[in-house]
Formats: C-alpha cells, sequence, structure tokens
C-alpha cells in the first residue's frame, strides 16, 4: 500500500528557481519561480509573490501570484485578489476573488455521474 501524503506539505520559497517537470503525490506550496510542467495529486499553493510559466495540474489550487500558461484543476481553483493569470484554465469550481486579474479561457468541468 502507497504512503499517505496528506498532511505533507512541501515548499519551494522565496527566492528558488525551478526549471523542469515536478511530480508529486502529495502537497506543495511555491513562493519562489517555477518554470515547466508541474503534476500534483495533491493540493497546490502559490504564494503572492511567486511566478509560474508553463503547464499546472493538482487536485485543488490557490493562486496568489503570477501565472503564465495552462492551469487544471481536478477539483477547486480560486484566484485571490492578489492573482494575475494570463492563460488557459480548467477547474469543476473556480472562485476569482475581487481583484484577481485573468486573461484567458476558461472551462469548467461537469460532475460525471458514475453509476
Amino acid at each position: 500500500m502507497g504512503k499517505n501524503y496528506e498532511g505533507e506539505i512541501s515548499i519551494l520559497s522565496t527566492g528558488v528557481k525551478f526549471e523542469g517537470k515536478l511530480s508529486s503525490d502529495g502537497n506543495l506550496r511555491i513562493d519562489g519561480e517555477f518554470d515547466g510542467e508541474l503534476i500534483l495529486k495533491g493540493n497546490l499553493t502559490l504564494g503572492d509573490k511567486s511566478n509560474s510559466k508553463g503547464t499546472i495540474s493538482a487536485s485543488n489550487i490557490t493562486c496568489g501570484g503570477q501565472v503564465s500558461g495552462t492551469i487544471e484543476a481536478s477539483e477547486k481553483l480560486i484566484l485571490e485578489s492578489s492573482s494575475k493569470v494570463e492563460g488557459d484554465i480548467c477547474a469543476k469550481i473556480l472562485i476569482i476573488n475581487e481583484g484577481a486579474s485573468f486573461i484567458g479561457r476558461s472551462n469548467l468541468k461537469e460532475l460525471v455521474n458514475e453509476n
């Protein structure tokens, strides 16, 4: 049986720059810079000083920083008031707080009944 990463959070701190492909079964917080492909089974928090470019995929995403690229949340995407997103987004639930900047297309997934 695989390990449960539910309570664990990995952090890319302010001043850290990551370029490439990153995948994780757990949760991640980015306060630095990310450029590439990010695939998480867990949740992602992009701090208000973060700057991300590329493709982002996670279960739940809270965005407070700058993103240029594609964002896909299998559950919920929250754009906080400090966020600046340019690109396409896809989520089951989308919350855009007052003050957030979003330029692009959005696609809201419908819940599928799997009976």
